[in-house]
């Protein structure tokens, strides 16, 4: 990390080491006020503003201690070095719990008030930085940021603000692509949680074997392979929210498991005896039909109810295009911003091309179509042709059974309807997956088939 630029006072009654300090850090490229007092530094400090304050705790006219105190009411966020005469050490330390960052102690050599300055400046920045990522991201998931004024959304939106601020579990179904997880991490960054770790995991994309450690950790040993122990999602997530993505995908001795920690309240990681205390809020979501899944015995009705204290279901797009102008104009305010562009709007051909569009992708994939037009769009408004809405054309609209030889097999038109998919999402399976409504593993599964394998990788060297 490069090192910012940064103005430093340093306070010292001793004049030669004075300006040793003042010449050193100088010529480290530091902008340096160099003064001889702390009645000085005191007037400074509440008239000017400085990065670091560097200033010995002994001076005729004052000490260190109140310089610091002055430049922690006056500097912020400022970096504050006390200089200390090993008999003074107690003092220093006493400092430091009062906030300062660290003490030197003399004599010292001039690399060290570099290396501590160097330290300081960039853990001060990477704070910084970190708390402006914090802020940013909680004003993209504040309620207002969530869009649609259609009143299916205005009934997910009331739901969110209520679930919010609980700690009870919340289940949120929806076809893939609806933005389950957007509300999942609404629901996290709107609650007493916010600060603490939201932690994702898509049930369907980790085989089935690897999920119990993935999400319970274990211990050194506990199976082949396990030559170190892991801490689990669930303990990566105390104090914070877990999101199961996919949960119709877990399989039934995984349900049970979870079922038992979230009653409990513990974890165990496998291969362990000991079960350790949670504090998790879980929110779960899925585009399957749990119900059904419940009644076909593949979902722990237990599980279920556990799961669903609140039910949020997200409405497909094609359910709500009222919405889709807003959402549209969103995307491309965001996605021109990305490219540097300055595009001013859809022509009215292009938003009704939008709205006749049935959108099996739901948001996500108007998100990628409007994506897309921006870098077709050169200039002025996107045009029709610039959507490319034929490559996202509903089974319907896709596949020209007068193409096809004969009759087509049920099979013949999921296989062109597939290979159309990965041809819109650029051979992306897990995007691909997502469109289709179904899980990246069935996906997977379906390629290794021989009569499909041809297909789809036809389709990804198109």
């Amino acid at each position: 990390m490069a090192r910012e630029v940064a103005k430093v006072l340093v306070v010292e009654d001793d004049r030669e080491m004075l300006e040793m300090v003042r010449e050193h850090l100088e010529g480290e490229g530091y902008t340096v006020v160099a003064l001889g007092s702390a009645t000085e530094a005191m007037a400074m400090l509440r008239r000017e503003s400085c990065d670091v304050v560097v200033a010995d705790l002994r001076m005729p006219d004052g000490d260190g201690m109140e310089v610091l105190r002055i430049a922690r009411e006056t500097q912020g966020q400022a970096l504050t070095i006390l200089i200390t005469a090993f008999g003074t050490i107690e003092t220093a330390i006493q400092a430091i719990r009062e906030g300062a960052y660290d003490y030197l102690t003399k004599p010292f050599a001039l690399e060290e008030i570099s290396l501590l300055l160097t330290k300081g400046l960039e853990a001060r920045q990477l704070r910084e930085e970190n708390r402006r990522l914090r802020e940013e991201v909680t004003d993209r998931y504040r309620f207002d940021n969530l869009l649609g004024a259609s009143p299916a959304m205005q009934t997910v939106f009331s739901r969110i603000r209520q679930a919010a601020p609980s700690d009870v579990n919340v289940l949120i179904t929806g076809e893939s692509g609806t933005g389950k997880e957007l509300v999942a991490k609404a629901l996290h960054f709107n609650s007493a949680r916010a600060k603490r770790p939201f932690v994702p995991i898509n049930c369907a994309a980790v085989p089935a074997g690897l999920l119990e450690s993935e999400l319970f950790g274990h211990v050194k040993g506990a199976f082949t392979g396990a030559v170190g122990g892991r801490r689990g999602l669930f303990r990566e997530a105390n104090g914070g929210t877990l999101f199961l993505d996919e949960i119709g995908d877990m399989a039934p001795e995984l349900q049970a498991k979870l079922l038992r920690t979230i009653e409990d309240r513990t974890v165990r990681p496998v291969g362990s005896d000991e079960s350790l205390p949670l504090d998790v809020r879980l929110v779960a979501a899925t585009n399957q039909d749990l119900p059904a899944r419940i009644r076909e015995g593949r979902f722990r009705e237990d599980l279920y109810y556990r799961l669903a204290v609140i039910p949020i279901h997200l409405p497909p797009l094609r359910e709500r295009k009222d919405d889709l102008p807003l959402l549209a104009e969103h995307f491309l305010r965001r996605a021109t911003v990305a490219a540097n562009k300055s595009i001013g709007g859809f022509t009215p051909d292009a938003m009704a091309a939008l709205l006749r569009h049935p959108w099996p992708g739901n948001v996500r994939e108007l998100e990628n179509v409007v994506q897309r037009a921006v870098t077709l769009t050169a200039e002025g408004r996107v045009l029709p042709d610039a959507l490319l809405l034929e490559l996202a054309a509903s089974p319907r609209q896709a596949v020209s059974l007068g193409q096809m030889a004969g009759r087509p097999t049920l099979r013949a038109l999921a296989a062109e309807y597939v290979s159309l998919i990965l041809q819109e999402t650029g051979g992306d399976k897990a995007r691909a997956a997502g469109v289709l409504g179904i899980s990246r593993r069935t996906l997977y599964r379906w390629d290794r088939q021989p009569e499909n394998r041809d297909s789809v990788s036809q389709t990804e060297t198109d």
